[in-house]
């Protein structure tokens, strides 16, 4: 198989990471699943993939450091970041770290195919009219702290000095799959 046909896909939901493995290969990718940065850094061993799909939210770390571990051995490499928690924020530090897309749940496997051969920007984009509402600031400084404290909702609760309880409401309300 071509080296051009290699994918990664890192990501903890077993039957998720199933089904996206599964439609890559029925489109002729050879695809390795890994469910988190251990487990990713030990199939690179063996396997150079062109293409990686990472979630942003593992269980128990951050697919932002996932990002900068395949960029950084590879940054040529394709990746995609998926997640059930967009943010403007993660977006952007999911790009500066080596991300070439950044797309929100539900996404299939067309979806992420385009990315990966979406390569240039878009100069044509849409931009929104609508002013952003507080709410939406109030959801970008929740996961840009996030971000900063390495998604440990303590911390980012202490941070924003608001109750555990109540950041964990917050994040279960917004929760996009």
């Amino acid at each position: 198989m071509s080296i051009d046909r290699k994918l990664i896909i890192i990501e903890d939901d077993e039957k998720f990471a199933a089904t996206l493995k599964r439609s890559f290969e029925r489109r002729g990718y050879e695809v390795v699943h890994a469910r988190g940065l251990d487990e990713a850094l030990t199939a690179l061993t063996t396997f150079a993939p062109r293409y990686a799909v990472v979630d942003l939210k593992l269980a128990g770390e951050s697919g932002l450091a996932c990002v900068r571990a395949l960029a950084g051995r590879d940054p040529s490499m394709l990746i995609v970041v998926l997640t059930g928690f967009a943010s403007i924020a993660t977006a952007v530090e999911a790009i500066k770290l080596g991300a070439s897309h950044y797309l929100a749940k539900p996404s299939n496997t067309d979806d992420i195919e385009a990315a990966f051969l979406k390569r240039e920007g878009d100069i044509d984009a849409e931009i929104g009219v609508r002013a952003t509402s507080i709410k939406s600031l109030e959801w970008e400084r929740i996961h840009q702290t996030l971000v900063e404290a390495d998604f440990n909702i303590s911390e980012t609760a202490r941070r924003l000095g608001m109750h555990r309880r109540t950041l964990a409401r917050k994040l279960e309300k917004r929760r996009i799959s």
